[in-house]
């Protein structure tokens, strides 16, 4: 495995040969919870990302062959302008800085969540999704236990005793049968305001699509109006969720027997699954990976789990474990031992 520094003389030398241009540099663009890292570039009056995917940590092929299939269906994506499999680097379009967290607010929410809508309703009308993994029972399960052994066990100290088990195992039942329940389609996985830009053409830019999965139609709608990163009035985001059922009932996606109650019970449990998985990820980074950086958001997220439990009668003993042992803390703080 190379070191920090050598690969980023090869990121250097790939980008400055893919160019032709000697003389180039890079500066960090952003970075990703995987080992994944971008890097902007200048030449001849344009600006380029180099994607460094390391190909034993994070192979770049399904991202490349995802990309070109949003791109077919009519998705704005990066496009590819060089690529080295071997060594993971892609030379690919700059979609600029404007993030969707970063340009949302009260005045232009409504359009921007828009756009995002429409594009969502082509990637889960006009992609083909049957090659794609599922998002099966055995993923969906091994997503929600990274919560009690990430956020209970390893940040909250506690070990859950049988009968608390009987409360998860029930509560993760109730959660997994939702999403099974509902129809299949393309799920980017991550549809959300750090991973959607604002760009002229073809509004949004999208990003951060290479775990990809067959699997339940409010996922996206539930990270996208659900975001682990900004939080809207539940009446507001209510009524985003009642504009998008309209929009797959008229795309034949779902039936009319499928009306607002039924559908907004399927946004709010698949929308919990990922909060609930996100709770002990967000730990997970910091104290497996040394990554601090998602430690403000768990407040946000903590939020979202217990606000949405609440509302179904079937939650509420499940409700009341996470409260119990999370009371008092701040959820921000972590033990370094």
């Amino acid at each position: 495995m190379q070191s920090i520094t050598d690969r980023a003389a090869a990121r250097l030398t790939w980008t400055r040969a893919a160019l032709g241009d000697h003389s180039l540099t890079l500066e960090p663009a952003s970075s990703d919870a995987s080992f994944r890292s971008y890097w902007r570039t200048h030449y001849d009056g344009q600006s380029w990302i180099v994607m460094d995917s390391p190909p034993a940590q994070e192979d770049p092929r399904p991202w490349l062959k995802i990309g070109q299939q949003l791109a077919d269906a009519g998705l704005h994506v990066p496009t590819v302008h060089a690529q080295d499999l071997e060594q993971g680097f892609l030379l690919i379009e700059d979609l600029g800085t404007r993030l969707y967290l970063n340009e949302l607010n009260d005045h232009n929410a409504d359009a921007l969540y828009s756009d995002a809508m429409d594009a969502l309703l082509r990637m889960q009308t006009r992609m083909d999704y049957g090659e794609l993994p599922p998002f099966d029972h055995r993923i969906l399960a091994s997503g929600l236990e990274v919560m009690p052994e990430w956020f209970l066990g390893r940040h909250l100290g506690h070990t859950p005793e049988c009968g608390e088990w009987d409360v998860l195992k029930a509560a993760f039942g109730v959660i997994i049968r939702n999403a099974q329940e509902q129809p299949r389609c393309f799920v980017h996985r991550d549809y959300h305001s750090r991973n959607l830009l604002v760009v002229e053409h073809n509004n949004p830019g999208i990003i951060d699509f290479q775990g990809a999965l067959a699997g339940p139609i409010t996922y996206d709608l539930a990270s996208l109006l659900r975001d682990a990163y900004i939080v809207w009035p539940r009446e507001r985001v209510e009524d985003w969720v009642e504009s998008y059922r309209q929009r797959l009932h008229k795309a034949c996606v779902i039936g009319a027997d499928i009306d607002c109650e039924h559908f907004l019970r399927w946004f709010d449990l698949t929308g919990l699954h990922r909060h609930v998985r996100v709770l002990g990820q967000f730990y997970r980074l910091w104290y497996r990976d040394g990554k601090p950086g998602y430690l403000a958001d768990v407040p946000r997220v903590y939020h979202y789990v217990i606000s949405v439990a609440r509302s179904y009668p079937e939650l509420t003993d499940f409700v009341a474990l996470i409260e119990r042992h999370a009371e008092g803390r701040d959820l921000t703080q972590v033990t370094l031992a």
